[in-house]
């Protein structure tokens, strides 16, 4: 698998809602769709936040980054793709892209930092399966 392959892909087509007075997608939607794609990430591999949240873990994010290349605007339909990029101990770095599917611009670009922490916001490592579940797709 090359370093550009995603692991998940999702689709949304820009709503109304989403978009500023300038008329294009305001910028802080670029980080929900990062979710979005990242969810899917767990979704591919037969996982759930849900399942991971009721396990008693939670991932926050401590650091996020986007790097706008060109506007996304009303009704345009748009893909994320997400991948893992890193994985240690409590650690986990997601890289994305935000193409538009008519004409394949790339819209943006990003990356989310993540700790793994448990009910009482206490960091912790990754729980062994959901570490082995992320290594044998980021190994391809």
């Amino acid at each position: 698998m090359s370093s550009t392959t995603p692991h998940a892909m999702a689709r949304v087509r820009v709503r109304y809602a989403e978009t500023d007075q300038m008329g294009v997608v305001y910028h802080a939607n670029y980080l929900v769709w990062f979710e979005v794609a990242r969810v899917e990430i767990l979704r591919s591999l037969g996982l759930s936040y849900k399942q991971f949240e009721a396990e008693g873990f939670m991932i926050a994010v401590i650091d996020a980054h986007v790097r706008y290349r060109s506007p996304a605007k009303y009704d345009d339909d748009i893909a994320i793709e997400a991948r893992i990029e890193a994985l240690r101990g409590s650690l986990m770095r997601f890289t994305y892209r935000v193409m538009r599917v008519e004409d394949s611009t790339l819209l943006a670009e990003g990356e989310t930092t993540h700790i793994v922490v448990n009910k009482t916001m206490e960091k912790t490592a990754l729980p062994q399966h959901y570490a082995e579940a992320f290594r044998n797709l980021m190994n391809g």
